[in-house]
């Protein structure tokens, strides 16, 4: 493999939050990067000339395209789409992988929803399919399984309460809003990719990634109406009377996809250790950090 092949990585996802930072670092640290993303239009060409757009083949089966060498791949897309890639991005040399599931393998699995439980069921089996493709082609891998992930504005929690407060200047939570949290920053899950990258100690293994503060679901949702500037108004709503209004709640933009299991989540607690991550790699997130970036209002 040529040198610069070698310093190459394809990034499936670079439109997310997580690509938002991903990009800069890894050229920075001396990476071309081609970053692939599933439709039109592509972002404007980047001022750094390390960092190349394209995009993904055509649904379905969605392919890399071009036949450009690479050493690395880090899939931030759903992790479901990525086993129909390893095998094609093997051929063009990547023998490093690194690729996002959830911590929602864990908190959805006995959900009361069968779309949630599928989901949890498709991560984990994801999860295992990546693992076998990746022994069998001479691929290293790393799968993080993130919590609750904010950073600018691309996230469907911090962003989507922050949305509601600017409109409705109140926020519903089921009873207390007791369930504690640990929301992680799209940047430190970045430096996470780069810091795995060439670690010897990450291959072939999964990490929980949790944020740096622990904080109840309520004291959460005070905060974002601190950082807007605004009075919190946070309304105990009883669950029987939150089931009655859940389907006109599902009328609202950006709600569509409401249901009870999420609105009880609000008093369950959904922590979790990333000891095991801070031990191998060093990883060391902040503080819940709502920044101008992270409530900035971008187009969904």
């Amino acid at each position: 493999m040529s040198g610069d092949a070698a310093r190459t990585a394809l990034v499936v996802g670079a439109a997310s939050q997580i690509g938002h930072f991903l990009l800069p670092r890894l050229a920075a640290a001396g990476w071309r990067v081609v970053a692939l993303k599933r439709s039109a239009p592509l972002p404007p060409p980047c001022a750094d000339v390390r960092v190349s757009w394209t995009l993904l083949g055509a649904a379905p089966g969605r392919r890399l395209t071009g036949s450009e060498a690479a050493s690395a791949l880090i899939h931030l897309a759903p992790i479901a789409t990525l086993p129909g890639l390893i095998e094609e991005a093997a051929a063009r040399g990547v023998r490093r992988l690194i690729a996002f599931s959830s911590t929602s393998r864990f908190t959805k699995a006995d959900s009361a929803n069968p779309a949630e439980r599928q989901l949890a069921r498709t991560l984990i089996e994801s999860e295992a399919v990546l693992a076998q493709q990746c022994a069998s082609l001479g691929v290293t891998w790393t799968v993080f399984r993130p919590t609750l992930v904010y950073g600018c504005g691309q996230d469907r929690n911090v962003t989507t309460i922050a949305r509601f407060v600017r409109r409705f200047r109140f926020f519903p939570i089921v009873g207390e809003g007791s369930g504690r949290r640990q929301p992680v920053h799209a940047d430190d899950l970045a430096q996470a990719c780069l810091a795995a990258l060439e670690c010897p100690a990450t291959y072939n293994r999964a990490y929980d990634l949790s944020g740096g503060e622990t904080l109840n679901y309520r004291e959460m949702v005070d905060r974002i109406f601190r950082a807007l500037g605004a009075v919190p108004r946070i309304v105990s709503v009883p669950e029987r009377a939150f089931r009655l209004v859940l389907p006109l709640a599902r009328t609202v933009p950006g709600y569509r996809d409401m249901n009870m299991e999420m609105v009880t989540r609000m008093n369950r607690d959904m922590c979790f250790d990333h000891s095991d991550a801070s031990r191998d790699f060093g990883f060391r997130p902040r503080q819940f950090d709502l920044s101008e970036e992270t409530l900035a209002q971008r187009t969904p």
